[in-house]
Formats: C-alpha cells, sequence, structure tokens
C-alpha cells in the first residue's frame, strides 16, 4: 500500500523515531490519518559484531517507503557511549544493577529526536511507546497506556515537561493486537516482525559476557556471607551478581540461597533464604516528578520497583537532596539497587526516581 502525499500542505510536521519494529510503523501510519506531516528518522546507537543497526534502518526505510514518507539516520552513537554503555558498566562495577532504557529515553532517544528536530524545522516529535500524554492547565501528564500488558509509562518517568510538551504517543489508546492486525491489513512489511529484546546491546540477555568484554575494570574475586558475616564461599566479582539471583552462584549450601546485597566497600556478595529478601522500606534518588514539580508531602501512591513487579500500595515521604522515603503496605521482594522505581494515582504517572 502506498499513501499519496499532499506535498502543499499546512498540516503540523512531526519527526517520528523508527526502530524498525511493527510498533513505530504502524505509529507512523496512525500519525498520517490523524493528518500529521510525518518524517521517518532512524537512530543509530550502538554497534558491534553481534548486535548492528542496519537491519533495523533497512526495515524503517522499507516502511517508509510503503507509506511514502521521508526516512532519515542519525547517530547518537557517542551520546549512547557516554549516557548509556559507560554508565551500564559502571553500575554493575559498583554493585548496582542499573536500568539503561530509563537513562536511554530522557538522554538519547527522546533529547536525540527532539534535536534533529530543531535541525529540521519539526515541532514535535513521536515514538512508537505504548503511553499516553495528556495537557492539564500548564502540565502535561504522562498516563499509562491501554494494553496493560504492553504499557511502557515505566520506562518514560523519567522525561522532562519540555519533552513530554514536544511528544506524541499514537499508540497509547490501542491494544498490542490491534496494532499487529493494523500492520497487516495495510500490508506494512513489519507486519509479522518478532518484538525486539529488552536491551537492545545485550545479546541473547548475557550481560555478564557484555561487561567481560567491555568493562577495563577486572573486579577481584571476594567472599560469599551469610547475613551473619560467616563466610560461605568464593565469589568471581561482584559485577556478575544481582539482587534475587540464585542460579550460577557457583557453590553449594545445601539448601537454596539468594543473593540479599551486594557489599561493595567490602567486595562482598551476601545470601540468604527467599523469606530474607523481602523489605517493606527503601531511598529513591534522582527524582523526576511529572504530576508536579516538587513533592512537598507525604502521599499515598501505588509503587513498582521494577517493570514487571506488580504495584503495591506505598507512602512516599521527601526528603533532602531531591530524595524519598517508600514505606510500602506489604513487603516487596527483591528490591534491587540501581533500579527505577515508579509511582501511580490511578493511570497517572507521579513520577519516579533510582533506588538507592
Amino acid at each position: 500500500m502506498t499513501i499519496k502525499r499532499n506535498m502543499v500542505s499546512n498540516r503540523p510536521k512531526i519527526l517520528l523515531g523508527m526502530s524498525g519494529g511493527v510498533d513505530s510503523s504502524v505509529a507512523a501510519y496512525l500519525l498520517l490519518k490523524e493528518g500529521y506531516d510525518v518524517v521517518g528518522i532512524t537512530l543509530e546507537m550502538y554497534e558491534d559484531e553481534n548486535c548492528n543497526n542496519s537491519k533495523s534502518i533497512n526495515d524503517a526505510k522499507n516502511v517508509c517507503s510503503t507509506l511514502n514518507i521521508p526516512h532519515y539516520v542519525f547517530s547518537v552513537k557517542n551520546d549512547f557511549k557516554k549516557y548509556i554503555l559507560d554508565y551500564f558498566i559502571s553500575e554493575y562495577e559498583s554493585g548496582r544493577t542499573p536500568n539503561p532504557c530509563v537513562v536511554c529515553n530522557r538522554y538519547v532517544k527522546f533529547e536525540g529526536l527532539i534535536q534533529k528536530a530543531k535541525e529540521l524545522g519539526i515541532e514535535y516529535i513521536s515514538t512508537g511507546h505504548y503511553a499516553v500524554i495528556k495537557k492539564k492547565k500548564d502540565r502535561h501528564l504522562l498516563l499509562k497506556g491501554k494494553d496493560e500488558t504492553k504499557d511502557q509509562s515505566y520506562f518514560l518517568y523519567n522525561l522532562t515537561q519540555q519533552q513530554l510538551s514536544k511528544t506524541v504517543f499514537p499508540l497509547g489508546k490501542y491494544m498490542k493486537k490491534e496494532v499487529r492486525d493494523i500492520a497487516k491489513r495495510i500490508g506494512l512489511p513489519t507486519a509479522d516482525k518478532p518484538d525486539s529484546q529488552e536491551i537492545c546491546f545485550i545479546k541473547n540477555d548475557d550481560y555478564r559476557g557484555f561487561l567481560n568484554k567491555n568493562s577495563k575494570q577486572k573486579l577481584p574475586q571476594g567472599e560469599f556471607v551469610d547475613i551473619d558475616g560467616n563466610i560461605l564461599g568464593y565469589h568471581k566479582g561482584i559485577s556478575q551478581y544481582t539482587i534475587g539471583q540464585r542460579r550460577n552462584l557457583g557453590i553449594v549450601t545445601g539448601k537454596a540461597m539468594f543473593v540479599l546485597d551486594i557489599d561493595y566497600d567490602n567486595n562482598q556478595i551476601i545470601l540468604g533464604s527467599n523469606e530474607n529478601l523481602f523489605s517493606q522500606e527503601l531511598v529513591a534518588t534522582n527524582m523526576n516528578w511529572i504530576l508536579f514539580d516538587k513533592l512537598e508531602k507525604e502521599m499515598k501512591v501505588k509503587a513498582k520497583v521494577r517493570y514487571r513487579a506488580k504495584e503495591s500500595e506505598a507512602i512516599i515521604t521527601p526528603m533532602q537532596e531531591n530524595r524519598v522515603k517508600v514505606e510500602f503496605k506489604s513487603p516487596q521482594r527483591a528490591i534491587t539497587k540501581g533500579q527505577a522505581i515508579v509511582f501511580y494515582k490511578r493511570n497517572n504517572v507521579v513520577g519516579g526516581g533510582i533506588i538507592s
């Protein structure tokens, strides 16, 4: 299918980030139907022998050709290395478990799209994320997408008001099945393309292999200890472990043991039972608020300590230095330093931060 474009048009222009997947492909079609003059762009972020952008670029280019819209390629490799790759490695080296998608959205993808849009004289940007943006008075609110299984508002909590004011999410009101059906109905070449993996630069979820190849800091072996400080064995370096991990510990204790904590200062991995993994409080830092500029007093919310976690009732209390204390009604399993915690009021994203 080819869409005819009116070349002399006063329609608002929009720059669409296209990954080469079905979501951004259908987003392009929906934006055209909504009356936008769509320009497609694929951000070149990362490339090595195991992960390159060429197929994604070609897929996006083919979709743009099908829809009769222009397509550009824009390299953000330097920013991706600075904000994502270096950050990812240093977080693991420090005993934390990073969430690169959250950081990438704010500092690489959306910032890159807005920068390129300015260069092209385009006012708005768009992506194929499953979320909704609504303006209320002088504030731009971020809401969950209609499809609860695909909702990506968790990964977008860190966007600024300026970024939200320039962004359109056409897929927020659609179910994933509807998106696939639209792609098939209009004959998009990406209609049956599988969804991409969660971390784009990690092949087969082998983050340890990535760290071993790219980390310049070879962390020494250290001790596995129990909650009383008794030595249970020896680990291979703290970057090889995450909170809640049970498999591939490399020791035999006679009972199931989980990683409870990672002590960077003493180079120790603390192990314990599954029951020891639950806690009811945490402190988060680097807060970004969507509903308001600043949390002034304690507030009841629903909170997610990781993307796949269920929302849980909590009370958040402001602290100094852009931090909050979070107290859960029910204990949460495997709260992990470095991961994002996101707060909700019904379908609205209140804000979020990084578990410290």
